[in-house]
């Protein structure tokens, strides 16, 4: 039997190999993507991060056995992502106060919502379903785009490319093939909508940085 995590990647192969072709990726890999780009790219990666962190943090809040919140405690005191902005911060001289400050954009608000209701609803099941995308696809893309030809770019590149996001990736995986095991057809359609509306909200990322999208009349001052 295949397991179900493999089921819902092919599943998502389109939307995969459209992430994969993204112009941001395509010019970040040819080190012609607008610094300015990449920059609003990072403080909104900046906000999406604590998102996740809060729904994992839900997620161990409803966890229903030691064993369990155990092996989710890690995935929240263990954002492994921070020093990697910390990073990026430096290098594209961000101060993390005025990240801090930044709207989060219609897009990346519409998503973390999505994880958090996911979590509310779904419980540990409906939270790692909706997380892993996340994950898997930044593992994935280390694994398959080319080094950039720029010192910001290619430190970007080098954290997915080295490993930093293979145990988080195996890790949610595995809490989503179990509960899906465990789980009947209802539980695990639950969890397919929650993926596939992640992963679709992963390409829509990218678009939403490209664009570097804004709120409707957030320029008059609303």
């Amino acid at each position: 039997m295949s397991r179900f995590t493999t089921e819902l990647w092919l599943e998502a192969g389109e939307i995969w190999q459209a992430i994969q072709d993204h112009p941001f990726l395509r010019e970040l890999q040819e080190g012609v993507l607008p610094i300015e780009k990449f920059r609003y790219y990072i403080i909104q990666d900046f906000h999406y991060m604590a998102g996740f962190g809060r729904t994992v943090a839900n997620a161990l809040s409803k966890a229903r056995d030691d064993e369990l919140s155990l092996r989710l405690l890690p995935r929240v005191s263990t954002p492994v992502e921070r020093p990697f902005h910390v990073k990026l911060f430096d290098l594209l001289e961000i101060d993390e106060g005025e990240a801090s400050k930044a709207r989060q954009s219609p897009t990346n608000l519409s998503y973390t919502n999505h994880l958090e209701v996911s979590a509310s609803m779904g419980g540990v099941a409906g939270a790692a379903s909706a997380l892993l995308p996340c994950p898997w696809t930044y593992h994935e893309l280390g694994a398959s785009i080319r080094r950039p030809e720029h010192p910001i770019y290619d430190a970007w590149f080098e954290s997915y490319a080295s490993g930093l996001l293979e145990t988080s990736t195996r890790e949610w995986r595995r809490f989503v093939d179990e509960f899906a095991e465990r789980g009947g057809a209802d539980a695990r359609e639950m969890m397919r909508s929650a993926f596939m509306t992640s992963i679709r909200f992963e390409h829509e990322f990218w678009s939403m940085a490209y664009e570097m999208e804004s709120w409707p009349l957030e320029s008059d001052g609303f």
